[in-house]
C-alpha cells in the first residue's frame, strides 16, 4: 500500500527506522510528572498518524504512525510503555487502566522483564491480554537473567526464564526477548545458541541486548555473521540529562550496525516531567532521592529549555524530552512508564512533534 506521513513526526529525515526498554526492577522509572504530565493533551497535540491509501474508491484513511523494529517486521508505534511499576507501586487495576488507555490510544509495544516486582509485572500483563483478548494487537519485549530463580545468561536458565515468562504472561510466544544485561561468566555464543533454539521452536520472535558495552556488541555482530540470532535493539539508559555513557563508543557501534535503540529511562526518572523545581519539591523516598540528583544549575537550565519548546509546542515538558530522543540519528522508540492512564496521551503525542533544528540545537545545549 502506498503510504504518506499525515503529520511529520518527531523524527527527522535520515534518521534510522526502527524501534526498544526498560529499567531494573530496584529502579524504575516511574514518572513523577504530577501537574505537567498529568495534564490532558492540547487540541493541538494529535497523535502521530499516517495516511494509507487504500483503493480508488474508499480513499485515504488515517491510522497511527508506526515504525519498523530492525529486521523483525514488528511495526509499533515509536513509543513504548514501560512496565517496571506493575505489581510494585501500581496494583493490577491501575496497571490495567494505563494498559487500555495505551493500546486505545494506538500504542503496541508493551516493555517489561521477569525481574519486575519479582514476576509480578508479567503476571499482571498476561491477565489483562486474556481479560481483554487483545494479544495478537499488541508486541510485547521482556527481558531475562536478573530473576532470582533463573539468574543468568546460561542457556538452561534462557530456557527455563522463558519458558516462567510464558507462563505468566498467558502467550505462547514472546515477540522480543532482551538479554538483561551481561553475563561475564558465560559465553555470548551460548548465550544466542540459547536463543537460537527458542527461535526455532517459536517461543521467541526476536532478541535484542539491554545495557551491553560496545564490545560485546561488536562480538555479538561477528557471531551473527556466522550464523547466530543477531541483536534487532538495544535498550540502554539515554535521556536529555544522562548524555555521555551512551553519546560515545556505544552510539557508534548501534549507529554503524544499523542497531535501532531503544532508551530507558527517557524521562530520567521523571524529573524531566517538570514538576521537580526545588529541594522541597523532592519526595523523601527512592525514587525522589534519584530525582533530586538532577536538580542544580544544569537540571534547571533544561528545565527552562523544555518550558520554552514546549510553549511554543502547546504540550508539555515530558513529551518535548521524548521527541528529542526520537529525533536522535538511531533511536526508534523511547521506553518510559506512567502512574496515571491521562499521562498516556502527551507521551504518544511525542511521536507527532517535529522540533525545529534551532530547538533541537537549544535543546542539545542546555543539556550539554
Amino acid at each position: 500500500m502506498a503510504r504518506r506521513h499525515a503529520l511529520q513526526g518527531g523524527r527527522r529525515a535520515g534518521s534510522a527506522p526502527g524501534f526498544v526498554d526498560e529499567p531494573d526492577a530496584q529502579d524504575p522509572e516511574h514518572a513523577s510528572q504530577s501537574r505537567h504530565l498529568g495534564e490532558p493533551a492540547t487540541r493541538s497535540m494529535v497523535l502521530g498518524t499516517e495516511q494509507i491509501t487504500t483503493n480508488a474508491d474508499s480513499g485515504p484513511i488515517t491510522v497511527p504512525r508506526r515504525v519498523t523494529i530492525g529486521e523483525t517486521g514488528f511495526e509499533v508505534h515509536p513509543l513504548a510503555l514501560g512496565a517496571s511499576t506493575f505489581g510494585w507501586t501500581l496494583d493490577a487495576e491501575a496497571s490495567g487502566d494505563i494498559l487500555d488507555r495505551f493500546v486505545g490510544l494506538g500504542g503496541t509495544l508493551i516493555d517489561t522483564a521477569d525481574s519486575y516486582a519479582a514476576g509480578r509485572s508479567e503476571t499482571i500483563i498476561g491477565e489483562w491480554l486474556a481479560g481483554r483478548g487483545t494479544r495478537d494487537r499488541v508486541r510485547i519485549a521482556t527481558r531475562v537473567g536478573r530473576h532470582p530463580d533463573h539468574a543468568g545468561l546460561a542457556p538452561d536458565a534462557i530456557s527455563r526464564a522463558v519458558d516462567a515468562s510464558l507462563d505468566r504472561l498467558g502467550t505462547d510466544r514472546i515477540d522480543l526477548l532482551c538479554f538483561h544485561g551481561d553475563d561475564p561468566e558465560v559465553p555470548l555464543e551460548e548465550s544466542l545458541g540459547a536463543v537460537d533454539a527458542l527461535i526455532s521452536s517459536g517461543k521467541v520472535l526476536a532478541v535484542g541486548a539491554s545495557d551491553l558495552s560496545p564490545e560485546r556488541l561488536i562480538e555479538a555482530r561477528v557471531l551473527a555473521a556466522n550464523g547466530l540470532p543477531r541483536f534487532q535493539a538495544l535498550t540502554t539508559r539515554y535521556n536529555l540529562m544522562e548524555r555521555r555513557a551512551f553519546e560515545g563508543a556505544t552510539e557508534l557501534v548501534a549507529h554503524a550496525q544499523g542497531l535501532p535503540v531503544m532508551p530507558d529511562f527517557a524521562l530520567a526518572d521523571g524529573f524531566l516531567g517538570g514538576a521537580i523545581r526545588r529541594r522541597a519539591d523532592v519526595r523523601r523516598d527512592a525514587r525522589g532521592e534519584r530525582q533530586g540528583r538532577h536538580l542544580g544549575r544544569r537540571g534547571l537550565r533544561v528545565l527552562r529549555a523544555l518550558d520554552e519548546v514546549a510553549a511554543a509546542h502547546g504540550t508539555v515538558p515530558a513529551a518535548i524530552a521524548i521527541a528529542w530522543l526520537l529525533a536522535r540519528p538511531t533511536v526508534v522508540a523511547p521506553v518510559t512508564g506512567v502512574s496515571r492512564p491521562e499521562q498516556v496521551d502527551a507521551l504518544l503525542g511525542a511521536a507527532s512533534l517535529e522540533l525545529h533544528r534551532s530547538e533541537l540545537v537549544e535543546l542539545d545545549r542546555a543539556s550539554a
